[in-house]
Order: structure tokens, then sequence, then C-alpha cells
């Protein structure tokens, strides 16, 4: 049985990465061209189009293909697609511009070109309809909400040539991967179904509990890690990494999990978000995406399990990948084990409820963090990292209850 298809009517990644005497040609060329300043946000989609993340795109979304994802999911092509991808510059910037103009789009935070993208449309939009549709508010407290309204004012869509991953490959070796390098292990390994599950946090026991489930279900669990920009508060990388590794060196049957990382930021978008996020593992050759309460949800903008619910409201061949929809899980001590809402009769006073939150803020305040929290070996890892950062420089966790995933 072969790995899911990659998402789009040609069923093939689309990788828009150049290489070779082609990438050295159009570097040259980008250097010459007018150069428009893009976010991280913005950075992070051109390099998951470059690697074929975001198969079947070939660039910036149209003001039709921005309107139609915005209201019905779908560009104007027809494609599924559950969240716009835009790149906007400032109206200065823009009138300087003709549609059919070549640009350069240009990262600071990398300090190199990105992409070279041949400009077909310029159009404005509504943020906040962009903002009701897709966040399901217009409140600025919701950081994507306040990431959208401060975006420039003008959108400019059109097919990009990539010509960077930025610094992910050489700052993440081993983690970092691209679609096709995954499905290549997947398909070494013997995997036909994988399970993907999403990350920004060191793992606890119920994430543990999570990934173990699912592979009962599936061939093996990709443990996927975000490698984009960080709030204040979040472990970075390479501790997560060292902590998932002893997780998984001391837990786990072999050859049953793997890691990889991605380069996107988190847009906080919950029920959408976690569309989005089934289908680029659909990209990667997942065929499940692990979905637990209020997936990549912020604060309480979202009920604790919209993001299984939005999977029933879309097209039943929308997306090959498909969610694995798991109950709220925790310790329970009448049980004396893992448990969910699902299979545990036992009251809320025998409950240990799990969260990544709580976790980072028992270890930057150096409380004792309660037996059966977390594994032993992973509490280590954590605990040097915090006693490693002077205490002047600690960055406080935020009052807002950030989701798991």
């Amino acid at each position: 049985m072969a790995l899911v298809n990659p998402h789009g009517k040609e069923k093939k990644l689309k990788p828009l990465l150049l290489e070779g005497e082609e990438l050295a040609a159009e570097k040259e060329k980008a250097a010459a061209l007018p150069q428009v300043k893009i976010t991280s946000r913005e950075t992070g989609d051109i390099i998951m189009m470059g690697i074929g993340g975001f198969t079947p795109l070939d660039g910036f979304m149209t003001k039709a293909d921005w309107q139609g994802v915005c209201d019905n999911f779908q560009m104007a092509d027809g494609t599924f697609w559950p969240i716009p991808i835009t790149v906007s510059t400032d109206q200065a910037t823009a009138d300087s511009i003709s549609e059919g103009d070549e640009i350069t789009l240009y990262s600071d935070e990398f300090g190199e070109a990105m992409a070279t993208m041949k400009v077909t449309e310029k159009y404005a939009i509504d943020k906040a309809h962009e903002c009701q549709k897709v966040y399901g508010t217009t409140e600025t407290e919701h950081p994507g909400v306040k990431m959208v309204m401060e975006q420039a004012d003008v959108n400019l869509a059109g097919p990009i040539k990539v010509l960077s991953e930025g610094t992910f490959p050489t700052e993440y070796p081993g983690v970092y991967m691209r679609p096709a390098e995954a499905r290549a292990f997947f398909e070494e390994k013997g995997w036909s179904t994988v399970a993907a599950f999403q990350t920004r946090n060191p793992m606890h026991r119920s994430h543990e509990y999570l990934t173990k489930i699912a592979i009962e279900i599936c061939d093996g669990c990709y443990i996927h890690m975000l490698l984009g920009k960080l709030k204040p508060g979040d472990i970075p990388a390479d501790t997560r990494q060292a902590a998932i590794d002893t997780l998984i060196d001391n837990y786990y049957a072999k050859d049953t999990i793997t890691v990889g990382g991605y380069p996107l930021d988190m847009r906080y978008a919950g029920p959408r978000e976690a569309l989005l996020h089934a289908l680029f593992r659909q990209n990667f050759g997942c065929s499940h995406l692990i979905v637990g309460r209020d997936h990549a949800g912020v604060g309480d903008y979202y009920g604790p399990f919209d993001a299984h619910h939005i999977f029933d409201e879309i097209p039943e061949d929308a997306l090959e990948t498909q969610p694995l929809k798991i109950d709220w899980t925790f310790y329970c001590s009448a049980c004396d084990g893992m448990a969910s809402m699902k299979t545990c009769p036992h009251g809320k006073e025998e409950r240990l409820i799990l969260s990544g939150t709580k976790l980072r803020q028992m270890l930057s305040e150096g409380e004792e963090v309660p037996e059966h929290f977390s594994r032993p070996e992973v509490l280590k890892i954590l605990r040097a990292y915090y006693e490693g950062i002077a205490e002047e420089d600690k960055v406080k966790i935020e009052t807002h209850k950030y989701s798991e995933g």
C-alpha cells in the first residue's frame, strides 16, 4: 500500500525551489530586480512553497483565490485550501510596481533574497473580513488577527521561484526535512500509514499517550516540530529536540516513530489551521493528523474540540489525510494510568490535567513538577535548560493559555 498522494489535482509534489545553474542564474537576476521586504510569516510560506510543502501552489494567491479561500475554503480553480497564502507591501512600493513586473522578495531576518516573483495582480483586501472568516474574531488581542491587521495594505499575486530555505537546513540538520525526504524515509521504513503529531513543545505524558494511540492504528508516527518564530516563553528547538529524542529512546518501540521539523510560524487559527496542518502533512506523506484539544488555538477563542468538528464540515474528498480525533487526556490516579474523557469514569479530583503551558510555568518558576506529568529523563533536560537561563533573562510565561498544537 502506497503513501497518500500529495494535495491537488495532479497528485504530485510541486517544489518551487531552484537548484544548480538555474538557481545561480536566478540569484544573479534577483540582485538587479526591485526589492520587496517580507515578514517572517511570508518567509515561512515561501520556504514551504519551495520545498513542496504547500503543493500545489505556484505562488501567492490572487484576489479571487483570497476571496474563495476566506468564504468557501476553495481557490479560484477549485483547489481546497483553508487559509489565504498572501504577500503584501505598502502603497508606495505597490505604486512603483506594474502588473507583469518581476520583483525580488527579500528577508531581513535571513539577510537574503528568498524568491523572485512575477506580479500578475495588485489588490487590497478587507482585513476584518479575513480575520472574521479565518480566525473567527476581529479582536486584535488575538495574535493571528494582529498579524493580519498589521500587514501592509496591498497584496501582490503571482508565481514565484524560490531561491533559499534560509538557515533551516544548517540550523536544524537531521530535523528540518523536505516532503520528498520525509516520504523517502517512510517508504524505507515500510510505512504506508503515518500519523503526524503537531508540536512546538517538549512532549509530556499526554503527548506520549496521543502518539502511542496513533502507533496502535498506523505503521508509524511523525512528530513534526514547528521550527518557525517562537512566542516569548517557548522552549527553543534544540532543547525540545533533545527532550523528544530522550523520550523516544526510552519509551517507544524501535522503528515506530521519528521526528521532523518544518519552517512555518504559527497563525493560531484554531480549526482552520488544523485543516492547513492536515493539508501540508498530506504533502509530507502522512495519512493521519492527531487532533487533540484546542488544536492550534489561543486563549479562549475556540472551543476545545472545534478543530475536530471542522473536518466534518468540509467535502469528503477535500483531503486524503484524515484526523485522528482524540478526547481530552490526563493522568487518572484511580485508573492508575493515562486515560481520556472517553475511557475514564472517575471524577476530576482523580485527574491530573497535563499541559505544556503548565509545565513551562512550573519549570520557569522552579516549582516541583507533579509525578506523572512528564518522564524523569525529559524533566532532567528541561530543568537543565531553565537553570542555565540567568534569572534576569528569564521570559515570563504569557498569561494567554496557548494550546499544545
